[in-house]
């Protein structure tokens, strides 16, 4: 017989086999010996009460044989010799489309303008130490995508779309801890994400795709308002009549050719604020309501979400145990974003803390029709930069004296590398945006008692938090409704945010190829 039960539990109990055997059999109504096997189906994390507990659901095998489960390998064929497709751009995304392609029997040509995962580390090592922004390799662009250098959180809520267990088991079969798929909220961890992209590439390789780096797609072309190819930057062209455009939420050259050859895009309304870090010995005495963290429990991570002045101002992409990174994708700008390694074992967390945007808040940049919130994203970022000392050092504020509007006299060290200048951030956000951080932090010290206090830092800008396109698709077909061909995809084209919902588009996207 196998049973199925639910369990909340101390930490060292579920975290310890004996004593998980004992109240399993207890629950059960069974003896111990009778229990030939424990399966972790789901676990997540209840520091809702004083005491915070593990909550577990399990299958209990009692007096049955525990078979290991097979692993379901995708039915990949040579495709060698097949119809091409082209995929521009080698995130979740692109990467996830050109897996499925390969399924339906087409060849994925993925073209990356960035270079190989290897390769890109040193590219980052001199954004981080240097301040020097290669515009095609940095955390944003090249093998794997933003998502392989900034966390690899897996938590999504976009499970009607697609199946997020295939994505999970694909991750998996390439190197990814089988724990993602029992975790409430799954994460790989910035140092194992390499690895595991480098090993789909692999397999996309070994069935006949191709993956090309250092491969920037300038032109799309398009006769009769049909794709049959697309141009790069070394003058080499490409002929394919689909084209799936993965290219993620920064590819502004993207954006920009797509407005100048009149192919039809939107803007998007999106998010923007700041990042901020706090030592995590505080974020975990909060949460979990201690003194000290127990050796059972994770480092803890928070979700707030507040309404002030008619929008929300929210925590997004929280990382517990980790750091802040330069993200910049052009020189001349200063972007964050934070990331944790697998053990999230830093002594700083940061979230970034960003408010809700609306189409009316770019009117100053109308002139730029559908690229205006781009535009007005990539005003605060040169600010910053300008603010900064025209280097990758972040415009930086202690928390408390952030929400007084007080030049900081100090700024402690931060996990940021490039380094910190003090400034007062209403200079570097809009006045709007800068009040409602304000209102919004108070907000967040009352719900978190300790939250607001000096020792924690403001970084800013938080501005990459979602593409500010979109670019249309018809609902069915998901081409878009003016060039055949043309598959507008994942979170650049506006319809993905995240790297679990990015590689659910990837596949919708292939499916329709």
């Amino acid at each position: 017989m196998i049973k199925n039960i639910q369990l909340q539990l101390l930490p060292e109990v579920a975290a310890k086999s004996d004593l998980l055997l004992k109240v399993v059999s207890k629950e059960c109504g069974t003896e111990i010996s009778d229990i030939k096997q424990i399966v972790i189906l789901k676990r997540s994390i209840d520091a809702r009460q004083k005491v915070t507990k593990i909550n577990l659901s399990v299958a209990v095998y009692i007096n049955e044989v525990f078979k290991e489960k097979q692993e379901n390998s995708p039915d990949y064929k040579d495709v060698s010799n097949q119809d091409s497709v082209i995929i521009v751009g080698a995130g979740p995304a692109g990467l996830f489309a050109a897996l499925n392609l390969i399924e339906k029997g087409l060849k994925p040509i993925i073209l990356e303008r960035g270079k190989d995962v290897r390769s890109r580390r040193i590219d980052i090592a001199k954004l981080t130490k240097e301040h020097i922004v290669n515009e095609d390799s940095n955390y944003c662009f090249g093998e794997g995508g933003a998502g392989t250098f900034s966390d690899g959180k897996l938590y999504t809520r976009s499970k009607k779309r697609g199946d997020v267990n295939k994505i999970l088991d694909i991750l998996v079969q390439h190197g990814a801890s089988p724990n993602i798929r029992i975790e409430a909220h799954p994460h790989i961890g910035t140092n194992k994400l390499p690895k595991i992209i480098q090993a789909i590439r692999e397999t996309i390789i070994e069935f006949g795709g191709q993956v090309l780096f250092n491969s920037r797609v300038i032109d799309i072309l398009i006769k009769n308002n049909a794709i049959y190819g697309v141009e790069l930057q070394d003058g080499t062209i490409i002929d394919a009549n689909k084209v799936i455009l993965a290219t993620g939420h920064s590819a502004r050259d993207v954006f920009e050719l797509l407005y100048k050859k009149e192919i039809e895009i939107e803007a998007k309304a999106f998010a923007l604020g700041v990042r901020v870090e706090h030592r995590q010995e505080l974020i975990d005495q909060i949460q979990y309501n201690c003194k000290t963290r127990g050796e059972y429990l994770p480092p803890s991570a928070y979700s707030i979400v507040k309404q002030i002045n008619g929008r929300g101002v929210y925590s997004f992409c929280m990382c517990p145990g980790g750091i802040i990174a330069p993200c910049a994708t052009q020189p001349g700008e200063v972007v964050t974003n934070g990331w944790s390694p697998s053990n999230r074992d830093y002594e700083t967390s940061n979230s970034g803390i960003v408010v809700e945007l609306t189409l009316e808040d770019f009117a100053q940049f109308s002139k730029y029709g559908p690229l205006a919130g781009m535009y007005f994203q990539k005003k605060i970022e040169q600010t910053a930069w300008e603010i900064g000392g025209e280097t990758q050092k972040v415009p930086a504020q202690r928390l408390v004296d952030f929400t007084q509007n007080k030049l900081s006299s100090d700024i402690p060290k931060t996990s940021y590398f490039p380094g910190t200048t003090s400034a007062k951030l209403k200079d570097v956000l809009p006045s709007f945006i800068y009040q409602n951080l304000q209102e919004g932090f108070k907000q967040f010290g009352k719900q978190m008692k300790g939250y607001l206090t000096n020792d924690a830092v403001v970084h800013a800008p938080e501005s990459r938090t979602s593409s500010p396109v979109r670019i249309p698709r018809d609902r069915v077909t998901l081409e878009h409704p003016q060039i055949k061909g043309l598959f507008p995809c994942g979170e650049g084209a506006g319809y993905a945010g995240g790297i679990i919902s990015a590689a659910i588009d990837g596949i919708k996207c292939a499916e329709k190829c």
